[in-house]
């Protein structure tokens, strides 16, 4: 009996084994490369990783890395519009890989996981260059006269929720126009990442980030990827790697940000 309850317990790992390593040769990448579709979530507003334009496409950094990561892979793009807001429940619905400026963080590690960072890029402010000085830092800010501007629903709101609580705080819809509430006198400053903050002060005169080569707080940007699918993070982060040794990284941020 003994011997009999040893062998069937031996057989019932041994199948639990093989149904284990059955998942985990299962990916979301060999279902990419079937259906020869790439989904690709996106709010599209935020400058300069994705913008989406009147005529329905798309341009940005991001943008133009995805369409090279489905080259590679050899299938076509599918833009998804989503919002921040709704990122998280329409990637897990709707999308493959989402990108578009997206912060890592340990919010949305709870339900997606990340390619490795491409880019180190630490939340920053930005004023009208008349008020610069006085927005040097957290405290400099987190005052009751101060009206801080923000975009619903992302790292933005967050970062200011938690680190602002003084301050008077203005939700705003249109990240594309946002900036422009500043100049108008409707807030004083907005947090965003430093890179964006660059780009806004090239687009909008009048406006200048604030010391964006020392951000207010460390940060990271990635791709959102399927929750747990190895084999999809690891075809991801070796492109990533060889887009970066090869310079092709290094030259599509230079267009946008040059």
């Amino acid at each position: 009996m003994k011997k009999f309850l040893a062998t069937a317990l031996s057989l019932a790992s041994l199948c639990l084994s093989h149904a284990a390593l059955a998942q985990q040769s299962t990916s979301r990448l060999d279902e990419v490369i079937k259906v020869g579709k790439l989904r690709v979530c996106t709010p599209g507003d935020y400058r300069p990783f994705s913008l989406a334009k009147p005529d329905g496409s798309y341009e940005g950094i991001d943008i133009d890395l995805a369409q090279s990561a489905a080259k590679a892979l050899g299938v076509q793009v599918e833009m998804v519009k989503t919002s921040w807001p709704k990122l998280m429940d329409d990637f897990v619905e709707k999308c493959d890989i989402g990108v578009g400026g997206i912060s890592v963080n340990t919010e949305r590690a709870k339900r997606a996981g990340f390619t490795m960072a491409y880019m180190v890029n630490g939340k920053a402010p930005i004023t009208k260059c008349e008020n610069a000085a006085k927005f040097q830092t957290v405290a400099d800010i987190n005052r009751p006269s101060v009206t801080v501007i923000t975009n619903p629903g992302g790292s933005n709101e967050r970062f200011v929720r938690a680190n602002l609580p003084q301050a008077k705080v203005m939700v705003y819809n249109d990240n594309v126009t946002i900036f422009d509430e500043i100049l108008k006198g409707h807030a004083d400053v907005m947090i965003s990442e430093s890179v964006e903050t660059i780009v806004q002060q090239k687009l909008r005169p009048g406006l200048c980030a604030v010391n964006p080569d020392k951000p207010l707080q460390y940060g990271e940007m990635g791709y959102l990827l399927p929750r747990g699918d190895t084999a999809m993070k690891a075809w991801f982060d070796t492109w990533l790697h060889l887009a970066k040794a090869s310079g092709e990284y290094d030259r599509t941020v230079d267009k946008w940000l040059k």
